[in-house]
């Protein structure tokens, strides 16, 4: 991904694209935060594995739970589960409208929590669940193969 930055107006799209994803009982129960600063992008880098590309993409979001709403809808055991699942589904939704957007985006999911929650502050129970870099390609990567259906599909 190249440092050009995401025009403002194009993050906007995908977040609102991302975040008309269903959710459990349409609560919502998550919080996304857009990292742009450099230097916390930096940070994020030595919380996942050294991964440089963080820092070298304009932009990483967060996808975080925030199960307080599903708790309080679903209880303890099925609102922790909701908001991740709540959380999941709006990163995929977003790393979706941004690749349509002719953005390129890559899911970081090997990262410290504990230390992406400290630098970035966030409050007791909401919990990092995935990074998304995204950024202009700075080159077209070839596809990778794929698995065909019949290896990952099964018709019942």
């Amino acid at each position: 991904e190249s440092q050009m930055s995401v025009e403002r107006e194009k993050l906007h799209a995908i977040l609102e694209t991302a975040t008309a994803a269903p959710s459990a009982g349409d609560l919502q129960s998550y919080r996304i935060l857009v990292v742009t600063d450099l230097g916390q992008r930096q940070q994020l880098v030595q919380c996942a594995e050294n991964n440089e590309f963080i820092a070298e993409a304009p932009v990483c979001m967060v996808f975080c739970t925030d199960p307080k709403r599903s708790v309080e809808a679903f209880g303890e055991e099925s609102g922790q589960l909701f908001a991740i699942q709540d959380a999941t589904i709006v990163a995929s939704y977003a790393q979706l409208a941004a690749v349509a957007a002719g953005l390129a985006s890559a899911w970081v999911g090997d990262f410290e929590s504990a230390a992406v929650a400290k630098l970035l502050e966030l409050p007791k129970g909401i919990e990092p669940m995935a990074l998304i870099t995204v950024g202009y390609p700075a080159e077209l990567p070839e596809l990778t193969p794929r698995l065909p259906l019949t290896d990952v599909v099964d018709f019942l």
